[in-house]
């Protein structure tokens, strides 16, 4: 384990209030700066396709302000995740062993990398599907398209958000196999049933037409392998340290 002092029980509360104080005070910053920049950002997502054509409407007083307080907080959120990370990272470290601090603090540009990737995935390729796809639905009815701005933001975020949180799983295996909750075998063992689940998810948040969910389903499978493949390789060292412990332990029996 870390050559730290041990902390009891009330140490650990105490430094997790502290590292969630900082959190929130970050977050409050940066929301600020959400604030200032969420009306360009919305006229933005306005003037882009899929969203270029239509007559924007609000259907309650409070439309305008939820989507404007929506878009701050993701901006917000976007912005403080990797301190927010870091953070995560800083209260977890006294449980990590020394080699162990160094390896995770690897983990945060790595996460935010994929995160990107994911909203940027979500955002030009899922999103714009299920949006043309229910155009088409509503023409085949011969339905008048009257869009009010809370309706299609929520749309839109009820896609991005799980995208973009799928993205992380192959960081998220890797930290519980390097901490040893999760291993290769087991993740072998439920792979049908994360393929699954990939599939599921993959036809819930996209048009119900087989290509769609096919273009979603095939990089959430990628990630599922790709993540056991880490885990595979994390494992394999976790075991030579162990055994290169257990022979130096032996050594050193065997010479007193």
């Amino acid at each position: 384990m870390s050559s730290q002092p041990e902390m009891t029980f009330v140490d650990h509360l105490h430094e997790l209030r502290k590292r969630i104080m900082r959190a929130v005070i970050v977050l409050v910053l940066t929301m600020v700066v959400g604030l200032i920049l969420a009306k360009p950002i919305i006229t933005y997502l306005k003037g882009v396709e899929p969203a270029s054509q239509i007559n924007w409407n609000v259907f309650s007083p409070w439309d305008s302000l939820r989507i404007y307080m929506n878009v701050s907080f993701l901006f917000a959120f976007l912005v403080s995740l990797p301190y927010l990370l870091i953070e995560l990272w800083g209260f977890t470290k006294p449980a990590l062993k020394k080699h162990e601090q160094s390896a995770t603090i690897g983990y945060i540009p790595a996460a935010v990398l994929l995160g990107l990737v994911g909203l940027a995935f979500a955002y030009f390729i899922v999103f714009p599907m299920a949006f043309y796809f229910s155009t088409t639905v509503t023409d085949s009815l011969d339905l008048t398209e009257t869009y009010g701005i809370s309706q299609y933001f929520s749309f839109m975020f009820n896609i991005l958000i799980p995208i973009t949180l799928l993205f992380e799983l192959p960081i998220v295996i890797l930290f519980l196999t390097k901490i040893r909750i999760l291993n290769p075998f087991l993740l072998k063992r439920f792979r049908r049933l994360a393929y699954l689940i990939m599939v599921v998810t993959g036809a819930l948040i996209t048009p119900p037409d087989m290509i769609s969910a096919v273009v979603v389903s095939l990089p959430l499978i990628l990630l599922y392998e790709l993540s056991v493949w880490i885990s595979r390789r994390v494992y394999r060292k976790l075991e030579e340290q162990d055994r290169e412990r257990e022979k130096a332990a032996e050594e050193m029996d065997e010479s007193q």
